[in-house]
């Protein structure tokens, strides 16, 4: 998920040498904690009582308020770094679009594709044996998963639910992420002059508090006053409320990019705020949850709920942003070996947690000792699946999300724009359980 094509040249010569001396490795190291963090959040799926694949007998709403303190940004936060990963691959490798779009799509859609025929189905076979009390074999479900059977449904939550086959699941970052890439590259080539205009307008005001407080919050509080009755469906053609969130974040991210080394101190500037900010929110939002887990609240504190909401979304972004670019802007070789293992990782990670939750479910562990043992042995298994997945051939490594070259999915490194915060020129060749408030 990293280069791109287009005649498209940012920067002047001077801005170059300034780039390549320093290097915005937060970023890099906030991909990574954003896929561990997710890795964690999958194995708390299996124990809340929302929906989910499989279930623990143990499942409760233990856990739901912690689960929510990340539900609201983890995903855009790795959306917020794929669009400034893509501003920056642009701007350090100009390229033919046709040609970066090619790689792009080989490097999304192979393993996207392999995922959804070898690695989703045994989520989908546990799932109608939990669920629609399935008897057959793997290999009798395989015909049903390939051909779309559509006779796995309930009730579920007061409605009819449907399992819809072949699916995949966790996977479907990558199609968004694919699109949202060639929906930029045709912006990078239609609109440069606005993208370079919007990214200084960013720059120029970095300094504001209110400025920065508001310029992601307002977007995602819009979206979910309107248009949180499209429930998340992951259905890429039809899943308004997810896009309105992750392709604005994609967006702002390639902008904040295009913003320079300015940008990100400001968010460093901000970082204890924003996280008050974030923290108050959420806790007023279980205040909230709780209150009325029972009985409809008034329609105007509901519609001031959801304004929180999306407040919350982006003063975390600007704490983890911001306590990133303070703490974790420096590179190191575990940051270089993490960033080329952590694609294979997202790819495995959830089938281990699915497939390893019903095989340890026979030694009946406390819930806590479970999960632990979850977490620790899904960890080691993608580290092994990574290993071994550096051993195959290239195009079979590349199935598993490992490139046999020194491109990763994302750029290794980040170039800042510069310490001034000068902006760039740019030419003119470029819930999943998410509680409703």
């Amino acid at each position: 998920m990293a280069h791109t094509s287009l005649p498209l040249h940012i920067g002047s010569a001077a801005h170059e040498s300034q780039t390549s001396s320093q290097r915005l490795f937060f970023l890099d190291w906030l991909r990574i904690l954003a896929f561990g963090l997710l890795v964690l959040y999958h194995v708390g799926m299996y124990y809340v009582t929302w929906g989910w694949h499989v279930k623990s007998p143990a499942a409760s709403s233990t856990i739901e308020p912690l689960m929510l303190l990340s539900s609201p940004w983890r995903m855009g936060l790795l959306f917020l770094i794929s669009g400034a990963a893509l501003m920056h691959a642009l701007a350090a490798k100009p390229q033919p679009a046709g040609a970066f779009f090619r790689r792009r799509s080989s490097r999304l859609l192979w393993p996207l594709l392999f995922g959804m025929l070898i690695i989703v189905p045994p989520q989908s076979y546990f799932e109608v044996i939990a669920k629609f009390g399935y008897s057959g074999s793997y290999l009798d479900f395989m015909p049903d998963y390939l051909r779309g059977n559509a006779d796995f449904c309930r009730l579920e939550e007061g409605r009819r639910h449907c399992l819809s086959l072949p699916t995949w699941n966790h996977l479907w970052f990558l199609p968004y992420l694919w699109a949202y890439t060639g929906l930029a590259l045709l912006l990078a080539r239609w609109a440069p002059r606005l993208l370079a205009w919007s990214s200084g307008a960013i720059a120029a005001r970095s300094g504001s508090t209110l400025f920065l407080m508001l310029l992601g919050a307002l977007p995602l509080m819009v979206a979910r006053v309107t248009l949180i009755q499209f429930e998340v469906t992951h259905n890429l053609v039809w899943d308004w409320y997810a896009h309105a969130q992750y392709l604005g974040l994609f967006v702002l991210g390639y902008l904040m990019a295009g913003a320079g080394d300015k940008l990100w101190l400001g968010l460093r500037r901000l970082r204890w705020l924003a996280l008050v900010a974030a923290l108050c929110s959420w806790a007023v939002l279980m205040l909230y949850f709780q209150a009325y887990a029972d009985s409809p609240p008034p329609d105007a504190l509901r519609y001031a709920m959801r304004l929180l909401w999306g407040g919350m979304q982006w003063w975390a972004l600007v704490a983890v942003c911001g306590f990133a670019r303070q703490w974790l802007n420096q590179d190191s070789p575990l940051r270089q070996r993490l960033s080329a293992a952590v694609f294979c990782v997202y790819i495995l990670h959830q089938t281990l947690i699915v497939v390893l939750s019903q095989a340890i479910k026979p030694w009946h562990l406390p819930p806590l000792a479970e999960g632990l043992a979850l977490i620790a042995l899904t960890a080691a298994l993608c580290a092994l699946g990574y290993a071994l997945a550096r051993r195959l051939p290239a195009p079979l490594a590349l199935l598993l999300g490992v490139e046999r070259k020194n491109a990763l999915q994302y750029p290794p490194q980040y170039p800042s724009n510069s310490a001034s915060g000068r902006q760039p020129r740019q030419s003119c060749s470029v819930l999943t359980a998410e509680k409703k408030s």
